[in-house]
């Protein structure tokens, strides 16, 4: 496995099609958690803390045919569309093309997993 240093590496190094999503994604993101995005544990990573990991709010990471858009506190999330899969370890949603995101909802989704990370204690 390729080792990244920035987020804009690892979206460089996924093939098309998820490289599209990803950039797709990355504005929506950003809008809501500016400046917080950085690599962790190998994959992009938005976060509040003061390093990255420290109090993750959500992420992405690519797989062979899609990329998963996760939230830390996603079973708290309001999803009245449906579409937020809440079996295994993280709530998610599984993008298999640019034109499966909703801007509205995704941000919908971010603004409130923001302010579940900003109302909760601090992690050290």
């Amino acid at each position: 496995m390729a080792k990244f240093t920035t987020v804009d590496e690892y979206l460089a190094a996924q093939p098309e099609p998820l490289r599209a999503i990803a950039e797709k994604l990355l504005p929506i993101i950003d809008a809501v958690l500016p400046g917080a995005g950085a690599l962790w544990q190998g994959h992009p990573v938005w976060s509040l803390g003061a390093a990255p990991g420290k109090n993750p709010v959500c992420l992405i990471k690519a797989y062979t045919s899609y990329v998963t858009f996760g939230f830390w506190k996603g079973r708290e999330l309001v999803d009245d569309s449906g579409r937020m899969d809440t079996t295994g370890g993280m709530a998610h949603i599984k993008i298999r093309t640019a034109a499966d995101i909703d801007a509205e909802l995704f941000t919908a989704w971010l603004m409130q997993a923001r302010d579940l990370e900003r109302s909760a204690p601090q992690h050290r």
